[in-house]
């Protein structure tokens, strides 16, 4: 789940008018557009979706500065002109690059890799999430050439940020313990980071690997990572989110799997929660203890939690809406009675042998897939490389209950694996 922090308005008129000394240097020393003044210019240049920034900045160097600068993204939020973006991360991002997807334009933009570590490849079961102009990539799942089984994945505590300002890679604090496959959401309005649960297993391996109990509040300002009350017991795979804001603020830890059995004392099988656990945030010590709720399903309904997604304010009483991802099927939760009731239905069904990639993005449900794999004749005569085909976009409003779609080319140059792909959302 994403939950960006904006700046506060004062913050963005403050850092986006003349006296601003990064403003009056692009005044001083440049001129955006010839016969109008800088002032009219930035502001009609911060109109242009952020898509398509990338491709104008060679266009000169005035250009070039402004759109690279804090300017520009602090002229956006001012007059509210940001752009709903989605990012997807198709695997290592240290190896393959994420790109930006802008619905509104069906734009993609490119982002640099990560940077890479020559002791660990195959990154996977990581968190993402976006806070003001920042990207941020915690933990996961890797495999190290350092440790010993070397074909033994293993958790990772590695925390990066990526800055649209400076479009750059930044190392920040790592994590008290090491973690992937974890509950993970924003504090709303604080600057801060929870993280939840998780554990060590990786993508290339359907069960086994550790669980953990360990909670963690990161701490943006000071770049440090404070230790909390754990969970109540070992949970992985879990999804997290916020409700409620001030003194009435609570974490939610949903689902995922805790304990597991063999059968025919073999082949590991997990045990999947059907439960929540909730943490209520106290102002000063930053945290409370857990309490449980029952489950959220009968036996047999289903057997796992599905693709979690949560819409801020969405509901009458502004509190958050949570939706759940079930097959073709997405359902609604209600607090109140600790249900799971369905909502609606995806019109058209995934592909046979793939699954749907569930996102929220300017308060919709996006349900992703791959329409279908195409190959060029060029690529038929060398064999070398696929083209991963068209995406199928169906997005679904749940204020007015109605569905549409979009179809867009994928710019991948292999098919997405929606199951182990990592996409989260900003605002530009």
């Amino acid at each position: 789940m994403i939950q960006p922090t904006h700046s506060s308005p004062s913050s963005s008129s403050s850092s986006s008018s003349p006296s601003s000394p990064q403003l009056m240097q692009i005044y001083e020393s440049v001129t955006l557009i010839p016969g109008l003044p800088n002032d009219v210019a930035a502001l009609i240049l911060s109109f242009i979706p952020y898509s398509h920034q990338s491709r104008l900045k060679p266009t000169c160097k005035s250009w070039k500065l402004f759109l690279s600068s804090k300017t520009l993204i602090a002229l956006r939020q001012t007059h509210r002109n940001l752009s709903h973006l989605l990012c997807i991360f198709p695997q290592d991002p240290s190896v393959a690059s994420p790109y930006l997807f802008d619905p509104q334009n069906l734009a993609w933009c490119p982002l640099p890799p990560m940077p890479c570590n020559p002791h660990v490849y195959g990154l996977c079961n990581f968190s993402s999430l976006s806070i003001g102009p920042h990207l941020y990539v915690i933990g996961g799942s890797l495999f190290d050439t350092r440790s010993f089984p070397i074909d033994r994945p293993s958790p990772s505590s590695a925390v990066f940020r990526f800055d649209f300002n400076t479009f750059s890679w930044d190392f920040l604090a790592p994590m008290l313990t090491p973690r992937g496959s974890f509950a993970c959401a924003a504090v709303p309005s604080s600057g801060e980071i929870l993280v939840a649960g998780g554990g060590s297993r990786h993508t290339l391996f359907s069960a086994a690997g550790s669980r953990m109990t360990s909670v963690e509040r990161y701490d943006i300002g000071r770049n440090e990572w404070v230790a909390m009350d754990g969970l109540p017991g070992f949970r992985a795979g879990c999804a997290g989110f916020f409700v409620g804001e001030g003194e009435e603020r609570e974490f939610w830890v949903m689902g995922g799997y805790g304990e597991s059995r063999t059968i025919s004392g073999v082949f590991p099988i997990d045990e999947y929660y059907r439960d929540a656990v909730v943490m209520e945030l106290k102002n000063g010590n930053g945290g409370g203890r857990w309490r449980e709720l029952g489950d959220m399903w009968e036996e047999g309904e289903r057997v796992r939690l599905g693709k979690v997604v949560v819409i801020e304010d969405g509901d009458d009483r502004g509190r958050p809406a949570v939706f759940m991802l079930d097959g073709n099927d997405i359902f609604r939760y209600n607090m109140a009675s600790n249900r799971w009731f369905k909502e609606s239905r995806i019109p058209r069904k995934a592909p046979c042998n793939s699954l749907f990639g569930f996102v929220v993005l300017d308060g919709e449900l996006h349900a992703i897939t791959l329409l279908k794999a195409v190959e060029t004749t060029e690529t038929r005569r060398s064999r070398l490389h696929k083209r991963a085909g068209t995406l199928y976009i169906q997005i679904y409003n749940p204020k007015k209950k109605t569905w549409r779609s979009l179809i867009t080319k994928s710019p991948f140059h292999y098919s997405l694996d929606f199951n182990t792909a990592v996409m989260s959302t900003i605002h530009l």
